[in-house]
């Protein structure tokens, strides 16, 4: 996103709240309007001292109690102002974050596949913490610098016009100084964004991985992997922070020519007489103080606000990425689902220019369990992917009960398959809570139930509070194995009609393993049941074997079929259990 179209969606998000927008400009008008009030003030209680012991005291005081009436009233309007900045500034955060999260949630995985996570946890939560600070900052002190400045040159025009043009001669100066520097800053901070969100995700990757770091001895190579995206970020940041931070001494230059024409200027009127006097002088000094003052302040928020500009647009690009197809309008499946699936001359590949499933047709009867084996990256996996609808097939259908997953909506399709995965995930919660996720109005019976099934239930009373123990989301105090059996209770306790087991044994020992598949046994019982393994001992039961390599379906048949034939299953099954 250019910054045109950043500035649209950020005044977008500002819409919700126009009411604390219109209240923050009229409290910022009443502190700039008092504040200019003041050196006028000032110049009359100046003009009040005619000479030694020739001071009008009554007339000093009664100015002395204005300006203290105008300050106090000053900063009960700048603290209205800053509660009104705060609460529109975290709304609009509030806001984005929300929609930055929820967009997550529906898009394609081949976008989050092809990105790394720590990337987009930079642009939901870095990237928003910077624009949060250059939205604060530009709210507190832009108003109110704006206000001053057009203040202050109204006054000045009003009381001595000459000395105000002195003023509005020089300003262009300022302002094309900081426009100059502005452009050329908003690119150099966007590329530090990029390059703290690489780094983000680099030092993710390391500490989720870091026991394999370890294993590896890559501490030294992940150390110069980590040195060198360090060093573009410093580069990067150094860059983009030198030439911001030449805009405030550059105003500053500019700003201290305009105070000291009015002070030249304002001398010469006073000594020629034309009735400017030393108290109108000293206001108009002051003025030239308040005038430039905020150009200084204003290139500090410029500055701040390319920096969050840029960051903004990380945030945006992930809220406005294409999102999954939407199914609205699509059917559920019936209540009762008998189970029978289909993919009929089914083509799929992650990358245009690299095939993988090709014309795979597969038909599978209610209550079957289905068998996929395989040498790695032959498209097992993909398989899973294609009839969870995680992607679509790019020619072909893939079909339930005769109906394409296309034309049925995803809660629907997905609700009545189970699915255990290689890879565990629990939540943050308690180990009742990480059993119920597909069923969160289980009863307490039923939770124990399908724990026992599991044969998770005999670990789950040793740990410190059983099923209340709280785990954090990476399953912390469990091993592998025990993880893997608290996923296969989920699948336990909801009994879908569809089972999906993507080598769902593989962390656990194996007399475990030899328990856990008679229960698996037990449930798959009248459901249809894919079931992808490695480990071909798993698989002997299926209905149906089929062995795949390079995306096609090359045998097709029982464990014993497959065997007497002697092809390409005979030679993975003899390559684990040849002695």
């Amino acid at each position: 996103m250019n910054r045109k179209q950043t500035i649209k969606t950020v005044l977008s998000y500002l819409r919700p709240y126009w009411g604390y927008l219109f209240l923050s400009l009229s409290l910022a008008l009443v502190t700039v309007a008092l504040t200019l009030y003041v050196p006028i003030l000032t110049g009359q209680a100046v003009d009040q001292i005619l000479g030694v012991g020739d001071v009008n005291f009554p007339e000093v005081f009664k100015i002395l109690v204005s300006i203290a009436a105008s300050v106090s009233v000053t900063a009960l309007a700048q603290w209205g102002m800053s509660l009104c900045n705060n609460r529109l500034t975290f709304g609009m955060i509030r806001d984005i974050r929300r929609d930055a999260f929820k967009k997550i949630s529906v898009l394609p995985l081949r976008y989050i596949d092809s990105r790394p996570v720590g990337d987009l946890v930079s642009r939901v939560i870095s990237d928003v913490d910077t624009l949060a600070d250059g939205l604060l900052m530009g709210f507190t002190q832009l108003f109110t610098g704006c206000a001053t400045i057009l203040g202050t040159l109204a006054i000045m025009l009003f009381l001595y016009y000459r000395i105000a043009l002195v003023v509005i001669l020089v300003t262009p100066i300022s302002l094309f100084v900081a426009s100059f520097i502005a452009k050329r800053t908003y690119s150099m901070f966007q590329r530090q964004s990029t390059v703290r969100g690489e780094q983000t995700a680099l030092i993710d990757e390391m500490i989720g991985e870091q026991k394999l770091v370890l294993a590896f001895a890559y501490e030294e190579r992940a150390k110069k992997r980590f040195s060198d995206v360090n060093e573009r970020l410093r580069s990067a940041s150094l860059q983009a922070i030198f030439y911001s931070s030449l805009m405030n001494p550059s105003t500053r230059f500019v700003n201290s020519l305009v105070y000291a024409g009015v002070g030249l200027v304002g001398a010469l009127a006073v000594i020629s007489g034309c009735g400017f006097t030393v108290g109108l002088l000293s206001s108009f000094l002051s003025y030239a103080n308040q005038y430039t003052k905020p150009f200084n302040e204003i290139s500090g928020v410029v500055t701040e606000l390319q920096n969050a500009l840029a960051c903004a647009a990380r945030t945006f690009e992930l809220i406005r990425a294409e999102e999954e197809s939407q199914d609205s309008d699509a059917d559920p499946l019936p209540e009762t689902v008998p189970g029978n699936v289909s993919l009929d001359h089914v083509y799929f590949s992650y990358h245009p220019d690299q095939s993988l499933i090709e014309d795979l047709t597969l038909s599978v009867s209610s209550g079957q369990r289905i068998a996929i084996v395989g040498p790695t990256g032959c498209g097992k996996t993909t398989v899973i992917n294609l009839l969870m609808r995680f992607y679509d097939p790019v020619s072909g259908s893939v079909k339930v009960e005769q109906i394409d997953v296309r034309e049925i909506s995803r809660y629907s399709l997905r609700k009545n398959y189970g699915m255990v995965l290689q890879e565990t995930w629990l939540k943050s919660g308690t180990v009742r809570e990480n059993i119920a996720v597909g069923k969160p109005n289980a009863t307490e019976d039923e939770i124990i139930s399908a724990a026992k099934a599991s044969h998770a239930h005999s670990f789950i009373m040793r740990l410190p509070n059983g099923y209340d123990t709280p785990i954090g989301e990476a399953g912390d105090g469990l091993s592998q194995g025990q993880k893997q059996l608290l996923c296969i209770a989920r699948v336990m306790l909801c009994r879908p009609p569809m089972l999906i087991l993507d080598e769902a044994t593989s962390s656990i020992d194996t007399r475990t393993e030899h328990k856990i598949q008679r229960a698996f046994s037990k449930l798959m019982e009248g459901r249809t049941s894919f079931i992808v393994a490695h480990r071909l001992s798993t698989v002997r039961e299926a209905d149906c074997i089929l062995v795949m390599r390079d995306g096609k379906v090359i045998e097709q048949g029982t464990h014993s079929q497959l065997l007497a034939r002697n092809g390409f299953y005979a030679q993975l099954y003899q390559s684990q259990f040849a002695h």
